[in-house]
Order: structure tokens, then sequence, then C-alpha cells
């Protein structure tokens, strides 16, 4: 999910009761929520390396286990720099631990719920995990963890009982649950769904299928089919007829050919297709040599636009 998304969680957790746990609580959580996107660093570089290194190694279970303990170690460093003279009470080094590593695990959980997918087993594996359950910019969860968070607050400034206070951002938690479970069993129904239509289409030999979430829009979603030489494109639609709908033409995969096995057998091409879930190659003559296009099924349409694309020249 994007960082609005993660620091309205880590908000939202707050207000919940856990800024009550120990003092430097909200910023521990806060910080520990967006604390795994520290490799964004990595677009410092370039972007193709930071396709390589992004949901890695930041975001598997290595990082989950050291990330806390070093966000704790660190707070319980600056309140001794910040609070050095003070009389403020100290901050619980159990507790602090406690609430970097909860919202720490916030952070891959919440990215494993996309299409983009997260390296859960880093660094043991590189294996990417997808849930396909909400897109990656989520207006929803915004609403429910924002308003949670608000509410919470201004009735916590307000006076207002400890569990009067709380129980909005509660409330906003549960709902956020329901709806992420409402979402994710509507993606393997929907995939039940594609599939059935998909062979009522005559669109056989399906080795993969992705029902991907929209912006904004809960019931209609977007469709790929792999087959062995390409895809088909379609939508998912639950308040439309008929429900699932395909392109009328695939979209060959383009992988097969002599220049194009150069192109991914070279270290740029690897590493995006390293990274590619539905990867497609375009091969155009510019000059004396051809270009060989990499783009990315998730992030594209029928007609190949997408921000998920590189270019490798060969002569």
């Amino acid at each position: 999910m994007d960082n609005v998304c993660h620091t309205l969680a880590g908000a939202v957790l707050a207000e919940a009761g856990l800024r009550r746990r120990t003092p430097l609580a909200v910023p521990t959580l806060l910080i520990g929520a967006n604390l795994p996107d520290i490799d964004a660093l990595a677009y410092l570089r370039d972007p193709l390396f930071a396709l390589t290194v992004r949901r890695g190694w930041t975001h598997g279970v290595l990082a989950v286990a050291v990330l806390p303990v070093l966000l704790a170690g660190a707070m319980l460093a600056w309140e001794r720099l910040a609070r050095r003279n003070g009389d403020r009470p100290r901050a619980d080094p159990g507790a602090l631990l406690l609430l970097a590593a909860i919202a720490v695990l916030s952070h891959p959980l919440l990215d494993l719920l996309n299409t983009y997918g997260v390296r859960l087993l880093m660094p043991f594996s590189g294996r990417w995990f997808y849930g396909d359950t909400l897109f990656i910019v989520d207006p929803w969860l915004w609403l429910l963890f924002g308003a949670g968070a608000a509410i919470a607050w201004r009735r916590r400034r307000r006076g207002l009982p400890q569990a009067v206070a709380e129980r909005p951002a509660r409330l906003a938690l549960g709902v956020a649950a329901g709806y992420i479970v409402a979402m994710g069993v509507a993606g393997l129904v929907g995939r039940r769904l594609v599939r059935d239509a998909g062979l009522a289409a005559g669109i056989t030999a399906v080795s993969r299928e992705m029902v991907s979430p929209v912006p904004a829009n809960p019931f209609r979603r977007s469709v790929v089919l792999a087959q062995p030489d390409g895809y088909r494109l379609g939508v998912l639609n639950w308040l439309g007829s008929p429900r699932v709908s395909f392109e009328s033409r695939a979209i060959p995969s383009g992988l097969g050919s002599p220049d194009v096995a150069a192109a991914a057998a070279a270290a740029t091409g690897a590493a995006f297709l390293g990274w590619s879930r539905f990867p497609v190659a375009v091969v155009r003559r510019e000059g004396q040599g051809e270009v060989v296009r990499f783009y990315d099924l998730r992030y594209a349409g029928p007609e190949g636009e997408s921000w998920a694309a590189i270019e490798l020249r060969e002569r």
C-alpha cells in the first residue's frame, strides 16, 4: 500500500489504545508503520534497480525480526538525548519493542494485499507473494483509518472516557478488517468465475490468472489470463452484464524470439523479468538495430502503455 495508508494505519492503532502502552508510543507506531519502505532509497540509484530491491530485504522475515529492535533502540536513544534533564515518565523498553514489532509487521501485511507483491521470505527466498485483494492506493482504507483516528483523537482531546474516546478507532480497524476479508473472498470467487467464463469463451490452456482490484471501485476488477504464448485481458464487473468479458484479441508474450532471448539474458532484462509477473516483449526496428521493450501487464493497457517498462537496444 502507499505511505499515506501505512501512516494512517499507525495512527489508528495508536488511537485504538496502543498510545497508552508507553511514552513514545505514537512516534514509534507512525515510524514503524513506514520503516520497511526505507528501501525506496534505491530510487536514488535508478528506477530499474529500485524494482529489483523494493519489497525484498526490508519487507521479509529477517527485517520483521530486526527492524523493531533497531527502531525501539533508536527511540530509547533519542529519549536519552532529548529528555536527559526532564522529569517526564520514561519509555518502557519492552512495550516499545512490542509496539515497534506491531507497526513494522503491519507494513508487509498491508503490502501483501495488492498486485505488486512482497518477497516475504527474504533473504532466504526471493519468491514473490501476491494478495490481489486491494489496489495499491485504496481511498476506502484512507477513509476508515483516517476517520477512525481523527474522531478518536478529537474525543480524547475533549476529555471523554477512555473507552468512549477509543471506540471509533477500534471500530475503524474492525470495519477495515471486514472490508479486506470481503475483498479477498470476492477475489477468490472472481477467479473461479473468470476461469469458467474463459472456458465458455474458448480460452484454454490457462496457466495463471490475475483478478486485480482497480482504483476506488470494489465492484470491478481487471483480468489477465496467461496462456502458453500470450495473454488475454478482461474485466470482471460484479454489477454488470455480462459479469465477465474479454478482449477480442490475445496479446502475444513475444518472449520466444532470439532477439528477445538475448535481451532477456542481459543483466537489465533479467532484472526486469525477475520482478515482472506477466511480461510482454515487443521488438521494433530503430536505425541500424532493434529495440526490445519489456513491460508488465499488471500495469499496462491493451496497447502496452505502462510505467513498468524498459527498453534495450540490440545491434
